[in-house]
């Protein structure tokens, strides 16, 4: 059987094909403000990968905050199962899913299945999510991906006050104006948005191994610092960003 899972987020989509339960191919496109566009790109993509037709596929299932645009779903699921059954399976000990998007971020409980137990969100604010960082590597004026190595690079970080991305922004820019090391700023950024995550999970039983998933896993300060804060290792799949499209997939 050939199904595929696509994740529709607010700054990415990403869509899996598994073939008897194996990953056949995937593809991560920007959304952009079309998500339709989004949509349709990212799904050719994957089958181009797989050499396959839409025709070959049995069954689709969406997820993330765009799936109820997806015309062509069998059926949408919410992306806190999709992300748990994701980590699950690629790491099936997972007892915990932290899971860092472009507009929300999430702290999952899960049971030895992959069930979701409990759950804690952040979805009424950029804070800790990839948009925030976005923003703040605009007012840095460095690439985003560059910011894991730059935290690491850093002597000390300095203490971000808010996490509101409006007020970080500025104080940010303060910062710079200020002749601060901008490694230093980023450490400290990379440090705050790890105590509003820490202080999300501190409302759950977490439970080891932890997962983290979402585009925001591919930074390297932001894992260093989470894992300093909860003195444990976090497994970061080969392709974090995959994750919630993979447990769609598997729904499918």
């Amino acid at each position: 059987m050939i199904v595929s899972g696509i994740d529709i987020g607010s700054l990415s989509s990403e869509t899996v094909i598994l073939k008897d339960g194996e990953i056949m191919s995937y593809s991560i496109v920007p959304t952009g403000a079309d998500t339709q566009r989004a949509v349709s790109a990212c799904m050719q993509e994957a089958l181009e990968r797989a050499g396959l037709k839409f025709e070959d596929l049995s069954a689709t299932v969406a997820t993330g905050y765009g799936r109820i645009g997806v015309p062509f779903a069998t059926k949408t699921v919410t992306e806190i199962t999709c992300h748990a059954r994701g980590a699950h399976r690629l790491l099936p000990s997972t007892r915990t899913v932290i899971d860092m998007g472009g507009q929300d971020s999430k702290v999952i409980s899960i049971d030895p299945e992959g069930r979701v137990l409990d759950f804690v969100m952040n979805d009424k604010c950029a804070a800790g999510t990839g948009r925030f960082l976005e923003v703040m590597a605009g007012a840095l004026e460095v690439d985003l991906v560059e910011m894991g190595e730059r935290s690491a690079r850093a002597k000390n970080g300095i203490v971000i006050s808010s996490m509101c991305t409006v007020f970080a922004e500025s104080e940010v820019i303060s910062l710079i104006a200020g002749g601060c090391s901008k490694n230093d700023i980023i450490r400290g950024l990379h440090e705050a948005i790890s105590k509003r995550i820490f202080t999300m999970a501190g409302k759950l039983r977490m439970e080891r191994p932890i997962t983290m998933t979402g585009g925001v896993a591919k930074n390297r300060g932001i894992v260093d610092a989470l894992r300093r804060l909860l003195k444990s290792e976090i497994h970061v799949p080969e392709e974090p960003q995959i994750v919630g499209a993979l447990g769609a997939a598997l729904s499918a």
